[in-house]
């Protein structure tokens, strides 16, 4: 494949998905950090309506989340098979929750890319489950076919379909005639005619957004565009006209850019403040060089490989003028490459930089050979201790470094590989050797111009970043001191307090159920954990379920609400948290049920789980699961995170709030 090709290829999928937000669920694998439950407002009720005079034109034929006069319209083209795409539904689920359907409609596109075989034929039978069941059942089976987007086969396609609600026979003989191929088809031409190049692809209100992108950059148009339709209403426009007035406005903005629109951040000449980290593999003269190309990457992904040539170019033609750190970047959909890097940083303890160096180009040589039988022959071929090797990739005896290489690309808006920063100038993707060429060579005229001032080399890269951009610091939020009733468990003299507002029938507060038990096992002495009852409006089994572990809370402390807490979550699906079952798991935890369903049946608790949800609103916590990680010495106000997130992400906060309760 060609240079040119490839950078094609890796722009229609990669660049859809460049710049997304932790607000990704490693642990999950699918990035997800919201809910997509549909509420009856949500879902289809079957009448015609058409926005087609919009510039990005919608109609009932789409299917749609929330309520058709919602001031904003989010048109989202997306493939199934796109892992981008399936990262940004994390995104998307949290905007859901946090607007709900009152605020925000999603209208759904198909955009199934070419070389993605298995989405094409995702996409017709999507199509064909709404036409025949409604747009309820479209996203149910819309989660399936993202939840398990590396299995898109014709069984499983019909077995989604059936779960969804489609009848099976009216299914099967639609896909036998191409229903909804038209749709898709229509869907695909409109795409590219609004600018659509690859997935995701986001209209808000009209206005482009390209890609995963993180959730507060959605949160920013969107707020906006609320405070746009609010005018607009005001001035007497009907609320189901706002998006076509908007959507005119905004996309002439849009398509005034459309540089901008395909390289956002490519070709600026912006500085980030890119700190080297421990444990960073260097390749290079560090005395002498003048630029420093700071590189973040993986050992499974393709374009990571496609790179290599140039990057061994640059090395070639500057010598030590140039050094490379390469920081890993495992994407979570290349399961092997964490034990790819892990196998590469044993080599380095083993064996020096020198062994890194060649470990990275047996992997890079071997991309589609790296299990762990694989791994342990190349361990043996660059004469490691392959014992040792071993023991480390079954032990991710590296993670903790390697997720701090990911933390800083998270910072750094550096989702995606390859991405690299040259003395903190962002380059996106594998490009060619010419591209690095240009930025190498005006950097090393400016650190030219510093060394001849008396900067030494050495230090030259330092002084450049110096006062580079630096990402924003964390959101904080004030939620105060726990009232007496909230459940609690770890330290009991803490330094670090973290609020948690979550939801018994929130999947993806389970989500972060192993996350919370790993911060419980590594700040076991440090970190207490308060639950604030946050139960959403459309979990309709939700508030009796937070009453039933409030009750256990009352009869059996801390223990018994966190027992309740266990099994509540444990049953969310199967089998489910209805009154029957709080029953029994009352029963299983030898609680008083006289006194449980007099509480259940009188509302006992309801005052103080609506006064936290109340709380929780107040101070902007809008979905679930929230988190405020707060320093013990100012227990209630700390620093916010948002959705089942890893547990790095975590990490950073609390060692963060650590630091500002000894202040």
């Amino acid at each position: 494949m060609s240079k040119g090709s490839a950078i094609v290829g890796f722009l229609l999928c990669f660049l859809g998905g460049m710049a997304l937000m932790w607000g990704i669920d490693r642990s999950g694998g699918h990035g997800s950090n919201g809910h997509t439950e549909i509420t009856k407002e949500a879902s289809f009720s079957g009448e015609q309506w058409s926005d087609a005079g919009a510039s990005v034109p919608v109609t009932s034929a789409d299917p749609m989340w929330g309520k058709r006069d919602a001031p904003v319209t989010i048109v989202v083209y997306s493939d199934y098979q796109c892992p981008y795409c399936s990262r940004a539904e994390g995104t998307l689920n949290a905007l859901k929750e946090k607007y709900g359907p009152d605020k925000l409609r999603f209208v759904w596109k198909n955009f199934p890319l070419p070389f993605h075989k298995q989405a094409m034929p995702a996409h017709v039978a999507g199509q064909v489950v709404y036409e025949l069941a409604g747009a309820e059942a479209f996203w149910k089976f819309h989660d399936n076919a993202f939840q398990n987007n590396k299995a898109l086969t014709p069984a499983n396609l019909e077995k989604w379909a059936v779960e969804a609600g489609a009848d099976a026979a009216k299914f099967k003989e639609a896909l036998a005639s191409n229903k909804g191929a038209e749709k898709v088809n229509a869907d695909i031409a409109a795409g590219k005619k609004v600018g659509v190049r690859g997935t995701p692809a986001f209209f808000i209100n009209g206005k482009f957004l390209s890609g995963a992108r993180p959730q507060p950059e959605f949160e920013k148009e969107i707020n906006a565009e609320l405070a746009a339709a609010k005018q607009l209403v005001a001035a007497g426009t009907p609320k189901d006209q706002v998006y076509t007035k908007r959507s005119a406005v905004n996309f002439d903005a849009s398509k005034a850019k459309p540089a901008e629109q395909k390289k956002p951040e490519q070709d600026d000449k912006t500085v980030w403040k890119v700190t080297i980290p421990d444990g960073a593999s260097i390749k290079g003269n560090v005395d002498e060089a003048l630029v420093t190309i700071v590189e973040f990457s993986e050992f499974q992904c393709p374009y990571c490989g496609k790179v290599l040539p140039s990057i061994k170019q640059v090395m070639d033609t500057y010598g030590d003028k140039v050094r490379v750190v390469f920081l890993d970047n495992p994407l979570p959909f290349h399961k092997r490459a964490l034990p790819a890097s892990m196998l590469a940083h044993e080599a380095k303890a083993q064996k020096g930089m020198d062994g890194f160096w060649a470990a990275h180009d047996l992997l890079f040589a071997n991309q589609r050979a790296l299990e762990d039988a694989d791994l342990e022959g190349y361990a043996a071929k660059l004469g490691l201790d392959v014992e040792a090797v071993k023991a480390a990739i079954s032990s991710n005896k590296y993670q903790s470094r390697i997720a701090g290489f990911q933390e800083l690309a998270g910072d750094l808006n550096a989702s995606g590989t390859p991405h690299f920063f040259i003395n903190g100038r962002r380059i996106v993707g594998a490009q060619p050797y010419e591209k690095f060429k240009e930025i190498i060579d005006q950097e090393i005229k400016k650190a030219s111009a510093m060394v001849a001032k008396g900067t030494a080399a050495k230090d030259v890269y330092a002084e450049i970043i110096k006062n580079g951009k630096e990402p924003p610091p964390p959101e904080m939020k004030d939620v105060g001191k726990p009232p007496a009733d909230a459940p609690k468990k770890g330290a009991k003299t803490p330094k670090v307090v973290i609020h948690e507002f979550s939801d018994f029938q929130c999947p993806y507060c389970s989500r972060v159920g192993g996350t919370m038990k790993q911060i419980e096992k590594e700040y076991g002495d440090v970190v207490q954990i308060v639950w604030r009852h946050k139960p959403l409006p459309f979990h309709k089994d939700a508030p009796l379920a937070h009453a039933a572990a409030q009750e256990a809370y009352a009869q059996k402390g801390d223990a018994g609400f966190w027992s309740m807490h266990d099994k509540l979550f444990a049953s969310q699906k199967e089998p489910g948290i209805k009154r029957p079952n709080l029953e029994s798991f009352a029963e299983e935890l030898g609680l008083d049920m006289t006194k449980f369903k007099a509480a259940l049946d009188g509302n006992t608790h309801q005052a103080f789980i609506n006064a936290e949800n109340d709380l929780s609103n107040k101070v902007g916590v809008r979905g679930t699961p929230g988190f405020v990680i707060a320093p013990a010495n100012n227990v209630g106000k700390g620093y916010f995170l948002s959705g089942a997130q890893p547990f790095g992400k975590f990490k950073k906060l609390i060692d963060r709030a650590i630091k500002d309760n000894g202040k």
